[in-house]
């Protein structure tokens, strides 16, 4: 009797994982959907990686902000650089705070005007989230 080989494959268990919903805070989705279309299609992959539990190579965490679980997504393309912002500090939702294009010319540091925008919705997030889960 003439023995087959035997092929084992070992799958990715994140993949069989359900994905996280986004949580969509402010003018977040938006503004996503009025970026260019190379830069949505990018957010968008790293977005489901995200959900999935995966990195997709190009985020940050924002530690300068004093908060921990808040990661930018950084995609540069010919039209300048353009950012989404979002938490992981929730159980099973990720929540996107910002989404929009930086046009400072001076450094990479984000400008006090979007800072403040996203610890702004932070807070709104922390309050949504709350709601989202009293009615589950």
């Amino acid at each position: 009797m003439r023995k087959l080989p035997i092929l084992v494959i070992i799958d990715d268990m994140r993949d069989t994982l359900p994905m996280k919903p986004v949580l969509w805070i402010g003018s977040s989705k938006k503004d996503l959907r009025d970026m260019p279309e190379e830069v949505r299609s990018e957010f968008g992959h790293s977005l489901r990686e995200i959900q999935k539990g995966k990195d997709p190579g190009n985020t940050k965490p924002l530690r300068h902000l004093g908060v921990s679980g808040v990661s930018e997504i950084v995609v540069d393309e010919r039209q300048g650089t353009f950012r989404t912002v979002y938490t992981v500090e929730f159980k099973d939702v990720i929540a996107v705070l910002h989404v929009f294009q930086k046009k400072s010319k001076s450094g990479i540091a984000t400008p006090k005007k979007e800072i403040d925008l996203i610890l702004q919705r932070l807070k709104q997030a922390r309050i949504d989230y709350q709601e989202l889960k009293r009615k589950k």
